[in-house]
């Protein structure tokens, strides 16, 4: 029997999460096990999906305070979440996240598609902005989100 078939694996977003969400559904305490850098990483990412199926704007700011942690793989998670929740208090810890180029390329590239899932056209100057960025993952990951932001007002050409 393989772990899949032991584990549920299929989100309500339709994706398969790399841990089970945790049984834990309280805010503070998912927040404080998201933030705790001695804690498992198992354990964080099924905060992380708890969180993010709770859907609430204090799950949101949970998210994005995780943006602080020290491990890049955690950080890239965090923006994968924020771009399936679709919330746009997201934002602008995406832009932050993005515009900083000392950022790990895999944790920019998932917060520019992210930005683009959420379909906020405030989001538009910084994609454009690093449209043309030297690293390949953050250009294309910005021309997709251009691309599905172009998508989000059917009414409007492709104007990047």
């Amino acid at each position: 029997m393989s772990i899949a078939d032991r584990i549920p694996g299929v989100s309500e977003y339709g994706s398969v999460d790399p841990a089970p969400p945790s049984k834990e559904s309280n805010v503070s305490s998912l927040r404080n096990t998201l933030l705790d850098e001695d804690i498992k990483m198992f354990l964080r990412m099924r905060a992380v999906f708890s969180l993010r199926n709770d859907r609430t704007s204090n799950a949101v700011m949970a998210l994005c305070d995780g943006f602080d942690s020290h491990s890049a793989l955690l950080r890239h998670e965090l923006a994968y979440v924020l771009g399936q929740m679709q919330d746009p208090l997201a934002v602008p810890k995406l832009i932050e996240v993005l515009s900083d180029e000392q950022e790990h390329v895999m944790v920019r590239h998932e917060a520019a598609e992210a930005l683009g899932a959420i379909g906020d056209r405030s989001a538009k100057p910084v994609l454009l902005k690093f449209l043309s960025d030297k690293i390949p993952e953050i250009s294309e990951s910005c021309e997709v989100a251009l691309d599905l932001l172009a998508l989000c007002d059917e009414s409007t050409e492709i104007d990047w």
